[in-house]
């Protein structure tokens, strides 16, 4: 059964929103027509390990401010299978080509990132939408200036979705700025490289790769020099950390509360 808004699963230290696609697409085309700014963030392994290793609390602030948190990773929603959690795999790159290919009514589109090849193409294969593009500096993890006019421009272009190709913590983290600033309206979405994947500017893992997944293999095959310590070295860290949060659950429904090694 497919739970009704409001109802989230605690994994990981994560509230996540656990919908199928067609609940989520849903959600974010009625976000996307609202006065007020949300955002869509979709965590994948690297980002719980981040979160876990780094406990940047600007980024954990911007997930609990995020209207819908939605699993992005088929290793994660495997583990909480394993953890007797029903977690389903909606990733990132499959909303995007969705709503930009089928769900999204004609509407203002915004990119923030990529290039102007990206940008071309995007115009070029969805002509319907009225497309709006800001490419920022690099660094805007630690620029509030560039943050600032990032979130200008979004209020400026009144999109109804705005993209949000920058990376993560970064695009997080300035979503949850633009919606506390409270002048923006529509829905962000954290989406990562799923624009590059969709214009072919970079190639995406076959089906079957990815259904086993194995989508990580495919894009360390494919960017071993970018992608080499994220994937071997800091991606098993996974394990661990799912590993301390089932004993710590476990202990939990066995004991009440938990002191956590903090306190």
């Amino acid at each position: 059964m497919t739970p009704t808004a409001g109802e989230r699963t605690d994994f990981l230290g994560l509230q996540f929103d656990p919908w199928e696609s067609a609940e989520v697409l849903r959600s974010i085309i009625k976000l996307a027509q609202a006065p007020t700014f949300s955002f869509v963030v979709t965590p994948n392994v690297d980002h719980i390990v981040r979160l876990q290793r780094i406990g940047d609390p600007a980024l954990n602030k911007a997930y609990e401010a995020a209207a819908l948190c939605i699993c992005d990773s088929r290793i994660l929603s495997r583990l909480a299978s394993w953890s007797g959690i029903d977690l389903p795999a909606v990733p990132g790159s499959d909303l995007t080509r969705a709503l930009l290919a089928e769900h999204l009514p004609d509407c203002d589109v915004a990119v923030i990132g990529g290039d102007i090849e990206l940008h071309g193409e995007l115009e070029a294969r969805y002509p319907r939408f009225h497309w709006h593009f800001h490419v920022p500096p690099m660094g805007v993890r630690t620029d509030k200036m560039a943050r600032e006019q990032i979130a200008a421009f979004v209020e400026a272009s009144r999109a109804n979705v705005v993209f949000f190709a920058i990376g993560a913590p970064q695009s997080e983290i300035v979503c949850a700025e633009i919606g506390a600033g409270g002048r923006a309206g529509g829905v962000g979405l954290c989406i990562g490289a799923s624009l590059e994947f969709l214009t072919g500017a970079k190639q995406r893992a076959p089906r079957w790769l990815q259904r086993a997944g194995l989508e990580w293999l495919f894009r360390l095959v494919s960017e071993p020099r970018r992608l080499g310590r994220r994937y071997l070295v800091e991606g098993p860290r996974i394990f661990g950390i799912w590993r301390r949060w089932k004993k710590l659950s476990s202990d939990r429904a066995r004991f009440g509360s938990i002191p956590s090694d903090d306190a």
